[in-house]
């Protein structure tokens, strides 16, 4: 497989100078509950310092908690969940899934998350869509079937979950008739099966879609802490705006590795996502911009 190159970075979409607002980028968060409170804040923090618009919809106490941030978030929007169908339509892309709850008792309960993943992902089928957390794990994957090109952003048991694979010693072992073989492989035939980008995460993240594939080393072991894949899947989001979905996921996972190394090069592991989010912009002027 081979490594992702940097220079693919440069194909990035960059904002015209006589471009704006809301020509570079509406972005719809759905996320959250009282139990995971911080995800889809996470996302939020990143994708607003890159869209000129970000429509953030969660349960009613991290919308407050938004609408009172209004000082450092002065280019979004907090939609209630009986609105969001209005503001799918307007934006270019939907990130669904961060904190979402994933077990029956959790505020809403599995079902419920199930329901709604689906049902919009249907319903809005020809829009982008960038599916993490708590969606993935309760989603049909044949749901899939009905959509343009979405980013799943999964780790190792989520990937498990939807696909129903078990991974054991980098390879991934199928009760089915798929024979075991290296995790590349198994990524490739289920992004060619489900016609998807999958962002497999890990010490060394796996982007592939049905024609292609590439791997994005870094990263550091203070990456391992909650939050820093919902960076990745704001980040993500926030690039699919305007980017196409391989490019989006694969320079996003390689941006998000250079800002931990980069955080790692001044303290260490001893930084956190909030952290790995205000590093992100940095990153990405030095390697897109200048």
């Amino acid at each position: 497989m081979k490594q992702f190159s940097p220079e693919i970075l440069k194909k990035l979409y960059i904002p015209s100078p006589s471009s704006h607002k809301g020509q570079n980028g509406k972005l719809l968060i759905i996320g959250g509950s009282k139990l995971f409170h911080a995800a889809s804040l996470w996302s939020l923090n990143i994708a607003s310092r890159i869209v000129d618009m970000v429509f953030y919809s969660s349960v009613p106490e991290n919308n407050e908690i938004v609408n009172k941030a209004k000082q450092e978030f002065r280019n979004g929007i907090v939609v209630r969940r009986d609105q969001i169908e209005a503001y799918i339509e307007e934006a270019d892309c939907v990130l669904i899934g961060p904190g979402l709850p994933r077990k029956v008792g959790q505020e809403i309960g599995d079902d419920d998350t199930k329901e709604l993943t689906e049902r919009l992902l249907k319903k809005y089928a020809h829009k982008k869509w960038v599916i993490d957390g708590g969606s993935l794990q309760v989603i049909n994957p044949e749901v899939l079937l009905f959509l343009k090109e979405p980013i799943l952003t999964p780790h190792s048991k989520e990937f498990e979950k939807l696909f129903k694979f078990e991974i054991r010693n980098s390879k991934f072992e199928i009760s089915s008739n798929v024979q075991n073989t290296k995790k590349e492989n198994i990524v490739k035939q289920m992004a060619e099966k489900y016609n998807c980008v999958i962002l497999l995460k890990g010490e060394g993240d796996i982007v592939c879609n049905p024609k292609e594939c590439v791997r994005v080393s870094g990263g550091n072991a203070g990456m391992t802490k909650g939050g820093t894949g919902d960076v990745l899947a704001g980040l993500v989001a926030a690039l699919y705006c305007k980017n196409d979905a391989f490019l989006s996921a694969s320079a996003g996972s390689y941006i998000n590795k250079k800002a931990g190394d980069e955080l790692y090069k001044r303290v260490g592991y001893y930084f956190n996502s909030s952290d790995l989010a205000d590093e992100i912009p940095r990153v990405m002027n030095k390697l897109i911009v200048q």
